[in-house]
């Protein structure tokens, strides 16, 4: 989009799409596999799994977002662009 390089990931039957780099060093995320994520319980100290697997992992050093909010799991003020995406006669566009 506008030069902007988009990385489509399909989970669970669904498609979402980001922006294809990481805020970190700008690592490919469409390379990153999906995982679960780690985050903060309630009482913000402690760990928590969470064993869904919505969250792509930058292939260079490991930051992790979530692939429908954009967000990173370990802390929100982090996160990359996300876009909508619609699917007509079987083509697959990201939409700002």
């Amino acid at each position: 989009i506008d030069g902007q390089e988009i990385a489509v990931f399909r989970h669970r039957g669904e498609y979402y799409a980001l922006a294809n780099y990481c805020i970190h060093q700008a690592g490919p995320l469409c390379e990153g596999a999906l995982s679960g994520g780690m985050t903060t319980g309630e009482d913000g100290w402690d760990w928590v799994y969470d064993d869904e697997e919505r969250y792509v992992v930058c292939p260079w050093h490991g930051w992790m977002f979530d692939i429908e909010t954009g967000k990173s799991p370990k802390d929100e003020r982090y996160g990359v662009p996300t876009y909508d995406v619609e699917i007509e006669d079987g083509t697959i566009y990201a939409v700002r």
